[in-house]
């Protein structure tokens, strides 16, 4: 079947429903394979999985149309899409089933950290009392929002975009959450005597 150029894609595609399903369907097809090869060899990214990421890809698309300015085929554009929809679910499947509660894993975390104290005097010394503000900090002082995202995204290295998104908050948002956060976190930690580049060094 021959190729649609540009104008033809977007010209198609603009057409009242069901003129445009031929169309959809054939861009359909072109990701579906495209997806197919680009993601062969993830385990994770299997038939259900590609159906269900272009599906969402076509309606962005479509969405979009009025955007794409043709400084590339259309059939490119849009599979970028598709991938950016498609790193955007697996990042979302990763930690799907990790829960944002700090309470537990608070001091399973510290716990571990504990675990990794060194055998020289002065620095375990130091290590110990930033260990201890921590706790303190955490437990006592954070509001339980703040606690979930301090912990979620510093110490369990959950993506910022998958917090927000789990929290039910923006990014801007959940950036001051953290500012507020590491605040308290720094003062904290100053109070008990320890200089910024002592914090940094403690656990290298």
């Amino acid at each position: 079947m021959r190729e649609l150029t540009n104008e033809e894609w977007i010209s198609e595609l603009n057409l009242p429903s069901p003129q445009c399903d031929k169309a959809i369907s054939l861009l359909r097809e072109n990701l579906i394979r495209g997806l197919r090869y680009r993601f062969t060899d993830h385990n994770d990214v299997d038939e259900a999985a590609i159906e269900d990421i272009v599906q969402d890809t076509l309606v962005k698309i479509l969405s979009k149309l009025d955007s794409f300015r043709g400084e590339s085929h259309f059939t490119t554009w849009t599979f970028k899409i598709a991938v950016r929809t498609a790193y955007t679910e697996l990042r979302k499947r990763q930690w799907q089933d990790v829960s944002l509660d700090a309470g537990v894993k608070t001091e399973k975390i510290l716990g571990k950290l504990s675990g990794h104290v060194s055998d020289d005097p002065e620095k375990k010394v130091i290590q110990k009392q930033i260990i201890k503000a921590l706790k303190k900090l955490i437990s006592e002082d954070l509001t339980e929002r703040q606690k979930n995202a301090l912990v979620a995204i510093m110490f369990r290295q959950i993506p910022l975009e998958e917090v927000a998104r789990r929290m039910g908050t923006s990014r801007n948002s959940l950036y001051k959450l953290m500012y507020d956060a590491r605040k308290r976190l720094k003062q904290s930690m100053l109070k008990g005597g320890l200089t910024l580049q002592e914090i940094l060094d403690a656990f290298d």
